[in-house]
């Protein structure tokens, strides 16, 4: 029998149709080729002037910027969507407003090796990546422009990656993104109607049940979502309340490092390393401190297509009911 289920942060319904359901195994995709070899790669070692100059690397000692000798590099995005510099004035045309498009575009080029992707990383480094990033949010945050800093990371030309080497991007918005805000919006309903952080009772139950809990260590839960928009979509929470990404500690971070390479290392191992996009959903930039609002990563594996009715509705159909996805992917080793 189908089940709705609702997201209770946005309100968003899913259909998980079990009418329609696909075995865990059906969904192995084949492997995804996102163009290009070390050869003609903008990302590889040898091909730093291919990019705009280097904003922070992690590299050997004594090389020098813009060269090799670098283990991970981050640069303005050559398209970028954004720009920084100058101030996000707002206009207006008649019934429209409008704003100059001030912010940042960065992509974050996770390892020197063109086929090393974070599955395949020590947990060493997937914390140095983290870290990147982590330092990529604080000096954003500098910015009296910039509201908001979204970090995502595009896996395998379904998901939108144009660049098979491994890599995430930043984009740095002088708004508030929708989406957040209205996830925000949920968390404070709840609390109002609670008492408690929403994700903190989330955790809790989690926990208890284990029906839909992937991986699991001193600081960090990975689980399928009750409402999972997508098969196999994990979400990854702090145990502690946190507001925001940035504001994590060392040893959190180390905790992260080993909890998301075991996390994409499970849905690479159960379906044939599948495309996906991940991202950080943290507070905005000089966010009320209310106790509201609770970081966390979603992975979203792109193994379905978003169709007529889910655009016409704004609901999603899930094939695979989460306790299922998080069974197949606890027995991955």
């Amino acid at each position: 029998m189908p089940e709705l289920r609702q997201e209770p942060l946005t309100d968003t319904w899913v259909i998980i149709a079990t009418e329609r359901s696909k075995r865990p195994s059906d969904f192995a995709s084949d492997k995804k080729d996102t163009g290009g070899g070390p050869d003609n790669c903008p990302f590889c070692l040898g091909n730093e002037h291919m990019t705009p100059p280097e904003i922070l690397a992690l590299r050997e000692s004594g090389t020098e910027p813009n060269a090799p000798g670098w283990s991970i590099r981050v640069f303005e995005n050559k398209f970028a969507a954004l720009k920084s510099g100058g101030e996000a004035r707002k206009g207006s045309e008649g019934p429209y407003e409008n704003m100059d498009g001030v912010g940042a575009h960065e992509v974050i080029v996770e390892s020197a090796d063109h086929n090393r992707n974070l599955q395949d990383e020590k947990v060493e480094h997937v914390e140095e990546i983290l870290r990147t990033w982590r330092a990529r949010f604080q000096q954003l945050a500098d910015d009296a422009n910039i509201k908001y800093t979204q970090l995502f990371k595009n896996y395998g030309s379904v998901a939108g990656a144009s660049l098979a080497h491994p890599h995430s991007q930043l984009i740095a918005t002088p708004l508030v993104p929708k989406n957040i805000s209205e996830e925000i919006k949920g968390m404070e309903n709840y609390y109002e109607r609670n008492g408690r952080c929403y994700f903190c009772d989330a955790l809790d139950f989690e926990k208890r049940e284990q029906e839909r809990v992937v991986a699991e260590n001193n600081t960090f839960l990975s689980f399928c979502p009750y409402a999972a928009r997508f098969p196999f979509e994990i979400w990854i929470v702090p145990k502690a309340h946190q507001e925001h990404f940035h504001s994590m500690t060392d040893s959190e971070l180390h905790d992260l490092a080993q909890i998301l390479k075991e996390s994409v290392g499970k849905l690479a191992g159960a379906l044939n390393d599948p495309p996906y996009n991940l991202v950080v959903h943290t507070a905005p930039y000089n966010f009320d401190k209310n106790k509201r609002y609770h970081w966390h990563i979603e992975i979203l594996p792109r193994l379905t297509k978003v169709a007529g009715f889910e655009w016409g509705t704004g609901y999603y159909i899930n094939p695979t009911p989460p306790e299922s996805a998080a069974d197949f992917l606890r027995q991955v080793h």
